[in-house]
């Protein structure tokens, strides 16, 4: 059987559907799993052992093509990709996105199953065009990646553990390691990453509040704070880490997913909006404090036991208060299996 998984984007939500795969290759393990992916993310799946290819499209790139070389370029790169889908003859596509465009390239695989969500519980109802089994997640899966997991059910697949296989890099780790002990952090530290960034700016908390928390968590619960930044956000960065007093914040270097990565798996907290990193840390096993605000931490909390979510009272960031934040990390610094927390530690 050749099964086409189709999730573009974003790295959050190719991290919630990492499980997916998982189920099908433990109930279908000699079906051949070929995910579809953005390029930019593809990143996460490289050497997921349940598929057997990834084949990236680059949409948005599609989507900005003007000149008549961008466009020419891209008639080519769609007839290479119907091509392909084609000839690898597909007999289940599923859907796990819910969009116009992945229910298109859903089906452009020509499977005859495409399965994908009812229209409710799709974020684009016309999706349903391209599907012809459609799927209602339960009551019971309130979580994103529960309710990606309801979408292989009709294949009778159910995950025996729910597992989120994410790439290693030993020159990444090895740059990172090198970059911590450079700044004076040691190996068990309370390594606190603070993550400002977020894809939408109205999931973003105020940088004022992150600086307040990095002082109060230097000064008065004696960790160390690491703020770490993503594309367009190295000036945010640094006004949290100020031009203030040495160890009170470090300012993490450009990173990687794979340095990325590895910055995550040495933290012994990771506080962030609802964004990739966030969902990164979760799947690595590393306690979270995830900020919300329009967004729900029923449905987009991170997955797993020992995060804290903190949800506004009235949908915005700004009305998050620092307090109960800092709290929420001291608590986790200091509950149980907090000697377990530290960098290095194996999950």
């Amino acid at each position: 059987m050749n099964v086409a998984l189709v999730k573009l984007s974003s790295i959050g939500d190719v991290v919630h559907a990492l499980p997916v795969a998982g189920a099908l290759h433990g109930a279908l393990p000699q079906a051949r799993l070929v995910w579809i992916v953005e390029r930019r993310e593809a990143a996460v799946l490289r050497g997921n052992p349940a598929l057997s290819e990834i084949v990236p499209v680059d949409t948005r790139a599609w989507r900005r093509a003007r000149t008549p070389l961008a466009v020419a370029e891209t008639s080519g790169a769609l007839v290479a990709l119907r091509r392909h889908l084609r000839a690898s003859r597909f007999d289940v596509a599923i859907d796990l996105q819910g969009l116009v465009k992945s229910g298109v390239v859903a089906a452009a695989t020509r499977a005859p199953l495409r399965i994908g969500f009812t229209a409710a519980h799709c974020r684009e109802r016309l999706s349903t065009l391209f599907t012809n089994q459609r799927v209602t997640p339960p009551p019971a899966a309130r979580h994103i990646v529960d309710r990606y997991l309801a979408l292989v059910e009709p294949l009778g697949a159910r995950p025996r553990m729910v597992e989120f296989p994410l790439p290693t890099d030993g020159a990444a780790e090895a740059r990172i390691d090198e970059f911590l002990m450079g700044a004076g952090l040691k190996p068990r530290d309370r390594l606190v990453v603070l993550n400002p960034g977020a894809g939408r700016p109205d999931k973003r908390w105020p940088i004022e509040s992150f600086r307040a928390l990095a002082r109060r968590l230097a000064d008065d619960a004696g960790a160390s704070v690491l703020v770490i930044w993503g594309p367009n956000e190295l000036g945010e960065a640094r006004a949290i880490v100020g031009s203030g007093t040495p160890g009170r914040a470090i300012l993490a270097p450009p990173t990687s997913l794979d340095e990325l990565l590895a910055v995550l798996r040495r933290a012994s907290v990771v506080v962030a909006a609802d964004t990739g990193p966030l969902h990164l840390a979760a799947a690595l096993g590393t306690r979270c404090v995830g900020l919300y605000g329009p967004t729900m931490v029923e449905r987009n909390g991170p997955y797993g036991r020992g995060h804290r979510s903190l949800e506004s009272p009235d949908q915005t960031m700004a009305s998050l208060a620092i307090d109960p934040v800092l709290r929420a990390v001291v608590e986790i610094l200091d509950g149980p299996g907090a000697d377990q927390a530290g960098r290095g530690i194996a999950r």
